[in-house]
């Protein structure tokens, strides 16, 4: 049995003093495979750098929106992403989308940005790491503009409307620890109901760290965790899970 951690994100400052000790615990609780995305250029050339060095390690290449000035501001920045996802441990674009929660960034920029990232990703015909939050009917708009889209919806928290309409354009959904301490019904309800050849799991570490460890810094290892509550919740089993997740997380990413 095995488990994909299919974002995290292991270059970040957070683990520079223990970064290899996170990467152990994680193999020792059997997250094999991980993907280390990427939110700003400089920070995708950091994921890049750790996946190059790092057995069962990838990375993704993205900027989340939170910074979508400062890739609009650089004009070179297209050209620096389109080299950044043609690295051969490169396996998606991301993490890039609309965030309108508390955000900084104007719409109109976030979604330049976005459109921008698309249109390159969509020449490498790698799956993309979508950022949403509070932003669905933006996020629909713009991604209807474009074919052949694949990818997951990262840290997916909604209810099952945004879910039909996620797996009515093929999209995969990406649950965290965030479904361990929810309490909006909702939410649980659409986890329930992600068919398992549509699932995959993630972390966001160091972010959104599952209950019972809320107190703890978030880890790859943490996706154990958050699967043994899926697999109860949507009453499979552990070895149920973990086969199909994995899958999944392969067949969607190359690993």
């Amino acid at each position: 049995m095995e488990f994909v951690d299919t974002h995290c994100h292991l270059q970040f400052d957070n683990y520079e003093a223990n970064r290899e000790a996170v990467y152990r615990a994680a193999m020792a609780a059997k997250v094999k495979r991980m993907i280390c995305v990427g939110t700003s250029l400089l920070d995708s050339h950091k994921a890049c750098h750790y996946a190059y060095v790092t057995d069962g390690v990838w990375a993704a290449a993205g900027v989340h929106p939170h910074e979508a000035a400062e890739f609009l501001d650089d004009p070179a920045s297209a050209e620096k992403l389109a080299q950044l996802l043609k690295n051969p441990k490169v396996v998606a674009a991301g993490e890039i989308g609309l965030d309108y929660y508390k955000s900084r960034t104007p719409k109109d920029i976030q979604e330049k940005a976005f459109r921008a990232q698309l249109e390159i990703g969509l020449q490498t015909g790698l799956p993309f790491s979508f950022h949403v939050r509070d932003a669905w009917s933006d996020f629909w708009r713009i991604l209807d503009d474009y074919q052949d889209v694949k990818g997951v919806v990262h840290s997916f928290s909604s209810g099952t409307k945004q879910l039909d309409t996620a797996l009515g354009r093929g999209l995969y959904i990406g649950l965290n620890g965030i479904m361990t301490f929810t309490r909006d019904e909702a939410q649980l309800e659409a986890a329930r109901q992600v068919p398992l050849d549509k699932l995959v799991l993630e972390t966001d570490a160091p972010f959104l760290t599952p209950a019972p460890n809320r107190n703890e810094v978030c880890e790859p290892k943490h996706t154990a965790v958050t699967a043994e509550f899926l697999a109860k919740l949507r009453g499979q089993s552990i070895e149920e899970l973990s086969a199909a997740t994995t899958e999944n997380a392969v067949r969607l990413f190359g690993l």
